[in-house]
This record gives C-alpha cells, structure tokens and sequence, in this order.
C-alpha cells in the first residue's frame, strides 16, 4: 500500500461528537477511571468523542495531563478511531507534542484551536503555525480539524486561512468545528466546495441546517448529556418529524445554556449517575451553587429529561 493509498483509507468524521467534560478527584487531579466510563457511555449512546475541548476544561489542564488521559482511554479498550483529542495550543511545541502523541496512538483526527493568546495575529502568522505543525509531525496519519470559536478564542480562522490550507495540505486539514454562532458563517463553509470537507457545527441548535447543507453534523457540550437525541436527529434529519426533534434539542439546550454551560453538564452528569464528583470544576470555574443545583434539576425534570443507562 502506497502513502496515498493509506491516506485515503483513513477514516474521515461525521455524526455527533461530544467535547467530553473531565472529571477531577478531590485534589484536582483528572479522575481517568471516571472519564473512561463517561466515554464508553456517549459510545453507547451513538456519540464521538472530542475530549479536550473547551467544554473538557481542555485550558485548565497540561499537556502531561492530557497525554496521561489519552493513554488511559485507549489502555481502557476505547477504539481511537472514535477520538478526536483538542490538540491546540498557544505554544507551537505543547501542539505539536500532544499532536504527535494522538496520531502515535492512533486518534482518527485532532481538532485544532489557533494559537489565541496573540490577538491581531495575521493569517500569515496562523498559516505558519498550522504548517510547522503538520511538518514537524510529518505523518501521513494526520488528519486536522480546524476549531473556529471566535467569541472564546478571540483569534478566528478565516475562510482564505482555509482554503489556503487545504489547498496545501488537503490530505491533512479536512474538516473544521465552526463555534462562531453565526449561521450564515458556517452556510459559507459547507459551500466553500472543498472536496470531502467536513464541516461540523458547535451547537446541535444548527444541526438540522447542517445538515441540509451538506454539513457532516456536529461537535456540541450536550451532547455529553443528550448524546441519542441529538444522534437521532443526525439520523433523521430528512424524516418528516425532524423539525420537531430539532425544536426538542433546542429545549434542552436552552435550558443548559441559561447555566455555566460546563457546570451546569457536569451537575446533571452527577444527578444522574449518581456519582457526586462530577461536580467538581478546576479553578477560574465554579460549581454550581445550591439554588442553581435545584433549580437545574426541577427544569430538567420538568422537560421529562433523561440520561438512559448512565
């Protein structure tokens, strides 16, 4: 089999992905037994996992960590095909370390933030640092997905910036993550007419859209809770009731969303495994207070919520 050929036999991502929260012992540390189990449950339920995303707290632990956490998954039997590890960084070589170490393991893909401590950065410079990325782990397994999330990064991926880079690496930046909450922004994506490009949306409140766009589904912080619903609508989404299971979404979403979004996912993940420790958040965060807690389990009650099997 020649490079190319192994190239176009990897595995390109669709469906529903998860940035899976990250449970923390009493002392802070990541709690890898507890995530493992989250994990194999979002696989249950028909869900991808795009653990180190900014819903994992993925910018409160260290790249030691992250590496530790993805050898322990795949050590537990998780099929690294399924995982798509955030492996940006403000540093060129803390992404270029963790990178190499998920291609290494054999993680199907990595979504990748821009470096987005520098504000004002031109595209030329974020050309250069996606480019010594892929050269320096100068591997035909590579396969990046740009993560577009201007309102927390504050430092965007530009449509040229795209096309640029797909243009010189096409068989290495494949799709992208669009969190700009701009509709109209990921539409341009999905009709930039990169071939096989794929084109995931941040909120599953869009996924329907997608979808019908041409999109390849979506990478979405509730689907850590509400992974079969949203999984049902990436099934279905050209069944007569879609628009009714995308109206059904938007209400769970809406309810999570007027929370601390990551707090607010780790408290009902809690509630509903019965496993208090997911409360926990590492520091700037801050768990959710008692009245938050009771009234975010009333609503959920309330909109007939469940979390099956967990």
């Amino acid at each position: 089999m020649t490079i190319q050929d192994r190239k176009l036999s990897l595995p390109r991502f669709s469906g529903v992905l998860a940035p899976v929260i990250t449970p923390f012992k009493d002392d802070l540390s990541p709690a890898a037994e507890l995530l493992s189990k989250h994990c194999q449950w979002l696989l249950s339920q028909g869900a991808g996992l795009a653990v180190f995303g900014t819903n994992s707290e993925a910018n409160s632990l260290n790249t030691n960590e992250k590496r530790q956490l993805l050898d322990s998954l795949c050590e537990s039997g998780i099929d690294p095909n399924r995982l798509m590890p955030g492996t940006g960084a403000c540093a060129l070589t803390d992404a270029v370390e963790l990178t190499a170490h998920a291609v290494q393991l054999g993680c199907a893909g990595v979504l990748m933030l821009p470096p987005f401590y520098y504000k004002g950065v031109p595209d030329e410079g974020l050309y250069a640092f996606y480019s010594e990325v892929i050269q320096r782990v100068a591997s035909d397994r590579l396969h990046i997905y740009l993560y577009h999330i201007p309102p927390v990064a504050q430092v965007g991926i530009n449509l040229p910036l795209i096309e640029r880079l797909c243009s010189d690496y096409p068989e290495t930046v494949v799709g992208i993550k669009d969190s700009s909450g701009d509709w109209e922004h990921t539409q341009q994506l999905n009709d930039l007419g990169i071939e096989d490009f794929r084109v995931f949306c941040g909120s599953e409140t869009f996924l329907l859209q997608n979808m019908q766009a041409g999109g390849a589904g979506c990478i979405s912080a509730t689907a850590n809770v509400n992974p079969a619903e949203i999984k049902g609508l990436f099934d279905h989404w050209q069944s007569a009731d879609a628009e009714q299971r995308q109206q059904r979404l938007n209400q769970i979403r809406a309810i999570f969303q007027s929370y601390p979004m990551i707090s607010a996912l780790k408290a009902a993940t809690g509630i509903y495994s019965g496993e208090p420790g997911w409360m926990r958040v590492r520091p700037p965060l801050l768990s959710l207070n008692d009245e938050q807690l009771q009234n975010l389990r009333a609503e959920l009650e309330q909109a007939d919520f469940q979390m099956p099997d967990i």
